[in-house]
């Protein structure tokens, strides 16, 4: 289920200390997440908003074919093709990173399973020079993972479809990652989306992890 607004909202943004080098365009929610993450390092915004302009993400099949539809369209397409063919599905969102250098990059997957069949997914990768500690890479990775469930929510509840949003944060607490699974959590359900975390969350931790190395 989903308990979110229809419609397509855009924005700019500065959040001294986090998107200290420039604004980055970002969606409704996660814009909405940003602005209330309950940490000390955003202390202050400027916000540009258009509400008007397509927002476009390049995304490809594990296979390197690049996918030349919007998500959104690709996705419903996935569906109504597995729908047919007579598989019941279930998609699993995630999203991990790769400190590379003076870059940090990101790879966002959709993971759709099979029940009983395997799967498949598609692929989304981002680089960026912004600096982050640990906890706010895991927080950026799982804005990027509710950035594009909240974009195919309407689709999963109109096919009534699973969706869970898998993070990349250790449930132990002796690890670094656990600092932030709180927060993680708490951004996750917020939105109306099931939650899976470290060791379950193979969609972020296996298969984007594949994506980003």
């Amino acid at each position: 289920m989903c308990f979110l607004p229809g419609g397509r909202h855009y924005a700019g943004l500065f959040l001294f200390g986090l998107l200290s080098d420039a604004p980055e365009k970002i969606s409704f929610p996660l814009l909405h997440i940003l602005k209330n993450l309950n940490i000390k390092y955003i202390v202050g915004c400027m916000i540009l908003v258009n509400f008007r302009k397509p927002y476009f993400m390049l995304w490809r099949k594990f296979n390197g074919d690049h996918i030349e539809l919007p998500i959104k369209t690709a996705v419903q397409e996935v569906i109504e093709r597995e729908t047919n063919a007579g598989y019941k599905l279930k998609v699993c969102i995630g999203t991990d990173s790769q400190v590379k250098g003076k870059e940090t990059e990101f790879a966002t997957v959709i993971v759709f399973l099979r029940e009983g069949q395997g799967g498949f997914m598609f692929i989304h990768n981002e680089r960026t020079h912004l600096k982050y500690s640990i906890k706010e890479r895991m927080l950026v990775e799982v804005a990027k993972s509710i950035e594009i469930a909240y974009e195919l929510c309407e689709l999963f509840t109109t096919y009534n479809v699973d969706m869970e949003v898998h993070a990349d944060i250790n449930t132990n607490p002796q690890f670094k990652s656990n600092e932030a699974l709180k927060e993680a959590m708490g951004y996750i359900l917020g939105m109306g989306f099931a939650f899976k975390a470290k060791p379950e969350a193979f969609a972020s931790s296996c298969c984007a992890n594949k994506a980003v190395n």
